[in-house]
C-alpha cells in the first residue's frame, strides 16, 4: 500500500474515532447539526409525556420537514414522571435535550424560575384575541410575559342524551299539533261518529302529524328544553316522563374537582386572571359559601353516592341511556364513538354550555392548558418558535383526528358542533393557577368538596381551605375573619322557585 494512501486511511480512522467519542460525550452526532450527512439541518427536538399525541406529532414534523428543508423536527415521548427534572438535567448535561417541550400549564412558573422557559416570540401579535381564547392567552401568562405557546386544552360542560330530548320533542309537538286540528264538534254530532269511523281518522291523523314535524321545529324544541341552570335541571326532572331504562336524570363525578369547580369558579379568584398573583387569592366569601350551599343541597334531589361513584362509571351508564344529563370533558365525546362503532351504542349526544346555579348564582369551569414551551438552554429558539407557531396555526382539526385532543386556538374546521360548543366553554373557563405555592389547593377543594356534599358546614370548610392556602402563601400560621352564614332560607327558595 503506498505511503500516501496509508497516511489518509490513518486521518479517516481517527476522525471516526473522534466523532464516536464527541457523540458518547454529548450524546449527539456532530454531523447531526453540521451537514455531511444531513445537508445542513438544524434538528428540533420536541419533548412530551402523551402517546395519544405521537400519529399528530410524528404527521406534522414530517409536513413541517418538507416545507422547511433545512429543519428536522424530531419528536420524542418520555416518560411523565419528574419530566421537568428530566428536562432540566438533559439540558444541564448538553444529552439530547429538548427544543421545544409541552407541559400543563399549571406548571409553567416552576419551568420559568428553573431557566427552562424562554419568553415565547409574539412577533405580529401572535397571541391576538381573534385567534386564541382569553383563557389560552391567560394560561400561558407569567408576570406579564407569554413563556408557552397555547397548545391544546381540556374541560368540562354539560353533555346531554339527544335521542331522550329528541323524543320527548317529537311527543310535545305531536301532541300540540293534535289539539290545533281537533275539530270544534257539539256532542251530538260526536257521538253520531262510528268508532270504527273515529279510529281510522285517528290513526291516519297521527300519522299526518308525524311526518308534518319538521326537523327544524324538533331541533327548535330540543334547544329550547335544555336547562341552563342547574335549578331547571331540577324542573326538567320533575317534569319528565323518563324511559325505563333511566336510571338519574343528572348525574356527575362528585368526588373529583375537575367535574364540581364551575360551582364556584365564578366567584373564587386564585392567582388573578393569569393565576400568577398570589396577592390575588379570594377563596372565602360569601358568594361561594352561598354556592356550596345549592352545591349540598343538590344532594337532596339528586342521590349520587360519593363513595362509590367516579368518572368512569357515570360515562359508562350514560352512553348506555341510564343518565340524561352529565357533567363531561372532552374525552367522552371519542368513547360515544368507539362505543357507536363497536355497535354498544344506540344514541345521539349533544354538549350544551355549563349551565349556572340558578337566576342568582352564575358558573365557570376549571380548564388546562397544554402549552409548547421553548426551552430556555434551547442553540435553536428561531427554529423552535417557528415550529411551535406552525402547530398553534393548524386549524385542519387534525390534532382531534389523530389525538382526540381539542386545539386551543379558535378556527379549527372540526365539522362538529358539540366540539365548537366546548372550545366555547372552555374560551370563559378559569384556567388553573401556576403559582407554587398554591399548587395542593386542588386536592384541599376536592376534600372540601366531598365533605360538604356529605353534609359538612359550608362555611366552615371553605374557611378551613383559605386559611391553609394563606398559610402556605404567606408562610406563617393564617386566620380567616369568620363570615356571616348567608340566609339559608333564601338560597332554598331560590333554587326550588326556579325548579317549580
Amino acid at each position: 500500500m503506498k505511503l500516501r494512501t496509508r497516511i489518509f486511511s490513518i486521518i479517516l480512522i481517527l476522525c471516526t474515532v473522534l466523532g464516536a467519542v464527541l457523540y458518547a460525550q454529548s450524546g449527539q452526532s456532530i454531523f447531526e447539526e453540521h451537514a455531511l450527512f444531513t445537508g445542513g439541518k438544524t434538528t428540533v427536538r420536541v419533548w412530551y409525556t402523551d402517546d395519544a399525541l405521537t400519529p399528530y406529532l410524528q404527521s406534522k414534523a414530517v409536513a413541517y420537514s418538507e416545507t422547511m428543508s433545512k429543519v428536522r423536527i424530531e419528536p420524542t415521548l418520555v416518560s411523565g414522571i419528574e419530566y421537568l427534572e428530566a428536562i432540566n438535567k438533559a439540558s444541564l448535561k448538553n444529552s439530547n435535550y429538548p427544543d421545544l417541550f409541552i407541559i400543563t400549564n399549571d406548571s409553567l412558573e416552576k419551568a420559568y424560575l428553573a431557566g427552562l422557559a424562554l419568553e415565547i416570540d409574539n412577533s405580529g401579535n401572535f397571541l391576538n384575541d381573534e385567534s386564541f381564547p382569553k383563557a389560552a392567552v391567560d394560561s400561558v401568562t407569567y408576570n406579564g410575559r407569554y413563556i408557552g405557546y397555547p397548545f391544546y386544552f381540556e374541560t368540562s360542560s354539560l353533555v346531554y342524551n339527544k335521542t331522550y330530548l329528541e323524543n320527548m320533542a317529537k311527543e310535545q309537538l305531536e301532541t300540540q299539533k293534535e289539539l290545533e286540528s281537533l275539530p270544534d264538534q257539539s256532542p251530538d254530532a260526536a257521538e253520531a261518529m262510528a268508532e270504527e269511523e273515529a279510529a281510522e281518522a285517528m290513526e291516519a291523523e297521527e300519522e299526518e302529524i308525524e311526518n308534518s314535524i319538521s326537523e327544524e321545529a324538533v331541533e327548535e324544541t330540543v334547544s329550547d328544553s335544555i336547562p341552563n341552570t342547574i335549578s331547571g335541571i331540577l324542573s326538567f326532572a320533575q317534569n319528565y316522563n323518563a324511559p325505563d331504562q333511566v336510571e338519574a336524570v343528572f348525574k356527575w363525578d362528585v368526588t373529583d374537582i375537575f367535574y364540581n369547580y364551575f360551582f364556584v369558579g365564578n366567584y373564587m379568584n386564585v392567582g388573578g386572571d393569569a393565576g400568577d398573583d398570589v396577592s390575588q387569592i379570594d377563596i372565602y366569601n360569601t358568594d361561594t359559601i352561598s354556592c356550596m350551599k345549592i352545591y349540598q343541597q343538590l344532594n337532596q334531589f339528586f342521590a349520587i353516592d360519593s363513595k362509590s361513584v367516579d368518572y368512569d362509571s357515570v360515562v359508562q351508564d350514560f352512553i348506555d341511556g341510564k343518565i340524561v344529563f352529565t357533567v363531561a370533558t372532552t374525552d367522552i365525546l371519542r368513547r360515544i364513538e368507539e362505543a357507536k362503532a363497536k355497535g354498544e351504542c344506540e344514541f345521539d349526544f349533544g354538549v350544551a354550555d355549563m349551565p349556572g346555579l340558578t337566576g342568582d348564582f352564575k358558573t365557570r369551569t376549571m380548564s388546562v392548558t397544554e402549552c409548547i414551551v421553548v426551552n430556555g438552554y434551547s442553540e435553536h429558539p428561531y427554529e423552535a418558535n417557528a415550529f411551535a407557531k406552525y402547530l398553534c396555526k393548524d386549524n385542519s382539526g387534525d390534532i382531534y383526528k389523530m389525538s382526540g385532543k381539542l386545539a386551543a386556538h379558535y378556527n379549527v374546521k372540526y365539522g362538529n358542533p358539540n366540539l365548537d360548543t366546548f372550545v366555547d366553554v372552555y374560551a370563559d373557563s378559569v384556567p388553573m393557577p401556576k403559582t407554587i405555592e398554591t399548587s395542593n389547593l386542588w386536592m384541599e377543594l376536592e376534600i372540601a368538596f366531598t365533605e360538604i356534599w356529605n353534609g359538612a358546614d359550608c362555611n366552615g370548610t371553605l374557611k378551613q381551605v383559605s386559611e391553609n392556602i394563606m398559610t402556605q402563601v404567606t408562610g406563617k400560621d393564617y386566620s380567616e375573619e369568620s363570615i356571616p352564614d348567608p340566609n339559608d332560607d333564601v338560597i332554598t327558595a331560590g333554587l326550588k322557585e326556579e325548579s317549580d
